[in-house]
């Protein structure tokens, strides 16, 4: 017989599963893997406990892990499309020119901005991340900028277009629970995003003008012609990530998007490139691309990619999602989120607890989409019972759904971007302003009523 699942239980149960994953990472500075299958082995015995069947915790297990497929073959296709781009020659031409174009003081506003414009054509943080992300993040780092400091402005930018772009599955999905006009939409996220791009913006550039570089420009100089000599640096490399960039902002499938890039990456390479054989190309595919020219600078930059350096964050995802799908079907999330509802008396905390929400289901599962849908779908009532307009709540939903999944190491995004990027999640955390902002400007909206408009407002 099930025992039912009550609040104050529930509340315990997460403070104790984050205190576990937390403890371990900071104080014992583990890896997350283990705490979290820690974390999935409780949870299990307290459904077990409760009366659940095995079979039931299982399905619950498997349906999660299902969810991340997509995202898991998308890993699996930038891990070997980075490992070709370095053998091809495309990132080496990126970085060469880079070098050249960018200084170091102005790295972090470029680098934003390239990638807000790269990632609002495609509407997917993933590709802008994967392509022009790993080029901006090693000519970040051949310019002495903090690899914390790269990767946040990349991820900020990236993030932008997952948020904004008319051409993101997320943009479409939180109005699509919300049942709003998607440009409506767009539009009233405006009231978060600008003040906190704006924000940021000012941010990296007082980062610029005090920025030291821990390389000289002889190091660059050196680092180009290592470039030259190791590569046909030539423009005809870079026709595959243009490739990727026309596809995806033709609103081309992911994965097929992704195939074309890695064979006309192989192409390339077969090309623009001296002696390579099939079984080279096999190698990178596997264990990725690996430079031996003595430097150690451009060694460390080049020397990326292939399948095999996905695996962590792959093993990562597929626990993670393992524990949120479990946490879904035992219902510990639906008791946590509605055991809640009882504080809902005003529009500050009607919109602040579901951003927390949101922020909560993240933690707990994961998942970007799952921390939309599930209290979109619990707070839409709420929203309507205050008569406030249903913007309200897919602008709160993205803010606090979309742009907090890369903050968390066991995350989707954030074991994607820690992978694809080189660095790890903690290590970028403090840099990625724009994620932080967002999401405390739709809670301080919320509480002064400023662009927080009711339902019987003219859209």
């Amino acid at each position: 017989m099930k025992k039912e699942l009550n609040l104050t239980t529930t509340l315990l149960f997460f403070i104790g599963m984050m205190g576990i994953i937390f403890y371990s990472m900071i104080f014992l500075k583990v890896e997350p893997h283990i705490p979290l299958f820690s974390c999935l082995l409780l949870v299990v015995l307290l459904a077990r406990f409760s009366g659940f069947e095995w079979a039931v915790l299982e399905k619950g297990i498997i349906n999660g892990i299902a969810i991340g497929i997509k995202p898991i073959l998308i890993l699996s296709l930038v891990g070997m499309l980075i490992g070709i781009w370095m053998m091809s020659g495309t990132v080496p031409t990126l970085l060469y020119y880079g070098f050249q174009v960018i200084s170091p003081e102005w790295y972090t506003l470029s680098a934003l901005f390239i990638a807000i414009i790269v990632s609002t054509f495609t509407g997917s943080s993933f590709t802008t991340i994967g392509t022009v992300g790993v080029a901006l993040m090693g000519i970040g780092i051949g310019l002495g900028v903090h690899p914390g400091l790269a990767a946040g402005a990349v991820i900020c930018g990236a993030c932008f277009g997952d948020k904004m772009s008319p051409l993101s599955d997320t943009t479409n999905f939180a109005p699509g629970i919300a049942e709003v006009d998607l440009f409506l939409h767009i539009r009233h996220m405006l009231w978060t995003t600008l003040p906190s791009l704006l924000v940021t913006i000012l941010i990296f550039v007082l980062l610029g003008q005090h920025f030291e570089s821990t390389q000289n420009l002889q190091d660059i100089d050196y680092a180009k012609n290592i470039l030259q000599t190791s590569f046909n640096i030539s423009l005809f490399t870079l026709l595959s990530p243009l490739l990727v960039v026309f596809l995806a902002m033709r609103r081309f499938p992911t994965i097929p998007t992704l195939i074309f890039g890695l064979f006309s990456g192989i192409v390339t390479a077969f090309i623009m490139q001296n002696n390579i054989i099939l079984t080279d190309i096999f190698n990178v595919l596997q264990h990725g691309f690996v430079l031996e020219s003595g430097n150690s600078l451009v060694d460390g930059i080049v020397s990326r990619g292939g399948l095999q350096s996905m695996m962590w964050s792959i093993s990562l995802i597929m626990i993670a999602l393992g524990l949120g799908g479990v946490i879904r079907e035992i219902g510990l999330i639906d008791v946590l989120i509605k055991g809640l509802t009882a504080k809902l008396q005003k529009r500050g905390h009607l919109i602040s607890l579901t951003a927390f929400s949101s922020i909560g289901v993240n933690l707990l599962t994961g998942e970007q989409y799952l921390s939309i849908l599930l209290p979109g779908q619990t707070f839409k009532p709420f929203f309507e019972k205050q008569q406030l307009h249903l913007k309200n709540l897919s602008r709160t939903l993205e803010d606090a759904g979309t742009l907090v999944n890369p903050l968390i190491p066991w995350g989707v995004s954030g074991a994607f971007f820690a992978s694809t990027l080189g660095i790890a999640v903690i290590d970028y955390l403090p840099y990625v302003f724009f994620l932080y902002l967002s999401p405390i400007m739709t809670i301080l909206l919320g509480y002064l009523g400023i662009g927080v408009p009711n339902a019987s407002t003219k859209q």
